[in-house]
């Protein structure tokens, strides 16, 4: 198949009719020209297995494998992961990063906490609630902004897909914390234990109503989201409320089993009572060998997720939805043979920690074949956190948090517009571009959020924004400046360099002219040789700093408004 088939539509015939997607409003977003099919490989060009990647190592494959793991690598990154080995930038990306501190109080009317300290573990107060789940979210998104060389981040935001919250919905922002701080703590780790924790979580609790689950009226919200959406899936449905890998009997004798949790907002914390739970013996069917849950107070919970990771089809879930988020969204017969089943079988044999399963399929060959390279569509966040670390805007310092916090909110918003807000997925189901067949990330490029992406990188290679007297905005020059002096000088290499650093494939000859022209319209390269010449001359000349920045802004503006821009 060609995965960035994408790139070129036909130019007659009008556009492609959309398929019926399962919820009507989401093809109101998305291009005419998405998919109406999964796309069908035509050649065994992408039959590559899991054995190791024995390749070339360059920039070019640490650029690629930085893309998939950080939000927009930067040059230096990418330069630093190319001296070493894949195995050396494997055991950086797989070391969890430090513990953050908590977010702060930004706002002038919470008074219970002095300005830029914490207000985790306030009380909840209904009127401040809305400042500090700002400071959460913006928070949130400064975290990926810094995200450094460490997988945490993205694995961070992948649980948040999976093990849904929205904080919207919760309405508590120390709940909030309390949920995303688990995550990150079980980024890298073990996702058993993960969804152990979750599910006596107070956000999760509150949000699927775990909280009001009783002996007399079990909730089915959680125990049908664990089994289908958060552990094993739904299989091919075999017979009335039979989905093979589980039943409807399953999910009604798991809400038996969660019953009596209740969560604390003293405490921000689960809590059991006895006499809300449900004391009888819990039978499950054949799809887990008719196995039956005894009495067992608070810790049937724990029974239950030990029920369900025992069963294989858990972890080829699981890794489906890895392999999704970190390489191409069509699972086919020989990807899921070669790719899905040696990974889960992995997945199980590492007690369910997740790390040795990226290691795998991070040093395959699989990852590195070309079919693989740029073929993805970025997420919001990849896009507008991405754009601000490649091209290096610095960030307010710390003393700023003011600044800061400014800036990470105009982030968030942009986020937003683009139809991804961070603390909020659309669904317990995550954001449909991860699901919705068979469109999957094309959802994310549309009518309205195409021209947002265009506007954000024009306005940050621009007049930037200015947040608590901090201009946040790109600095061409120094960019070019931090290039070989010979590189600097020659305006095909300076685009080049960019090129590599903000594109995953191959731009045409056409492509590269077209960038060229708009570096320097019509004029022969000693021209621009001459004026990089003169302004490092006198680098404080400000009329000569414009001459230069004006051609790079104009460059980069073309450069990020190419369709493989928009690629990972």
């Amino acid at each position: 198949m060609e995965r960035r088939a994408f790139l070129q539509r036909p130019l007659a015939g009008g556009p492609i009719k959309p398929a019926q997607p399962a919820t009507p409003s989401l093809l109101d977003q998305a291009s005419p020209f998405a998919n109406t099919t999964l796309p069908v490989r035509t050649s065994a060009a992408t039959a590559t297995t899991l054995a190791p990647y024995t390749g070339p190592w360059s920039a070019a494959q640490a650029a690629h494998l930085l893309r998939r793991c950080l939000f927009g690598p930067t040059r230096a990154e990418i330069q630093m992961a190319a001296t070493t080995t894949l195995a050396a930038t494997l055991d950086k990306l797989l070391t969890p990063a430090a513990t953050p501190g908590p977010p702060l109080n930004i706002s002038a009317a919470d008074t219970t906490v002095p300005l830029g300290q914490t207000w985790v573990g306030q009380p909840f107060d209904q009127t401040l609630e809305g400042a500090r789940r700002t400071s959460l979210r913006d928070w949130w998104l400064g975290l990926q902004l810094s995200q450094g060389t460490s997988l945490t981040e993205k694995m961070t935001l992948f649980w948040h897909n999976h093990f849904v919250v929205e904080f919207g919905d919760i309405n508590s922002a120390q709940y909030g914390y309390a949920y995303a701080r688990l995550l990150r703590q079980h980024a890298l780790g073990n996702v058993r234990q993960l969804a152990t924790d979750v599910t006596v979580n107070p956000a999760m609790l509150r949000y699927l109503n775990g909280n009001a689950s009783t002996a007399a009226a079990p909730n089915e919200n959680y125990g049908r989201e664990l089994l289908e959406l958060f552990t094993l899936g739904k299989g091919p449905l075999i017979g009335a409320g039979n989905y093979t890998t589980y039943t409807e009997a399953d999910v009604q004798a798991a809400a038996k089993v969660l019953t009596g949790w209740r969560d604390d907002a003293a405490t921000v914390a689960g809590y059991f009572t006895a006499s809300r739970h449900d004391t009888s013996t819990k039978q499950f069917s054949a799809a887990f060998g008719n196995a039956r849950i005894a009495p067992n107070g608070a810790g049937e919970y724990q029974d239950l997720i030990n029920l369900i990771f025992r069963q294989p089809a858990t972890a080829a879930f699981l890794v489906r939805k890895l392999y999704r988020w970190f390489v191409y969204y069509v699972i086919d017969a020989q990807v899921e043979s070669d790719i899905i089943q040696p990974l889960a079988a992995l997945l199980i044999a590492s007690n369910y920690e997740v790390a040795p399963v990226l290691r795998a399929l991070f040093s395959s060959e699989h990852f590195f074949d070309a079919a693989n390279v740029g073929c993805l569509i970025k997420s919001p966040l990849d896009f507008v956190v991405g754009v601000c670390r490649q091209l290096e805007l610095a960030l307010p310092p710390a003393s700023n948090y003011l600044g800061q916090y400014g800036v990470w909110d105009y982030l968030y918003g942009l986020g937003v517009v683009q139809q991804q807000s961070l603390g909020d997925p659309p669904n317990v189901a995550g954001w449909v571009a991860y699901y919705q067949a068979p469109q999957f990330h094309e959802l994310w490029i549309n009518a309205v959020t195409l021209p947002r992406r265009n506007q954000a990188t024009d306005l940050f290679i621009g007049t930037g924004i200015t947040k608590s007297g901090f201009a946040f905005k790109a600095d061409p020059v120094a960019l070019v400046q931090a290039l070989p002096a010979a590189t600097a000088q020659d305006p095909n290499l300076v685009i080049a360099e960019f090129v590599r650093l903000m594109v995953p494939i191959d731009l045409t000859a056409s492509q590269l002219a077209f960038l060229k022209n708009a570096l320097i319209p019509g004029l022969p390269d000693f021209e621009w040789t001459s004026e990089w010449s003169q302004f490092l001359a006198t680098p404080t000349n400000t009329a000569k700093r414009a001459a230069v920045q004006s051609k790079l802004q104009a460059m980069l503006r073309a450069l990020a408004g190419l369709a493989e821009y928009q690629l990972s």
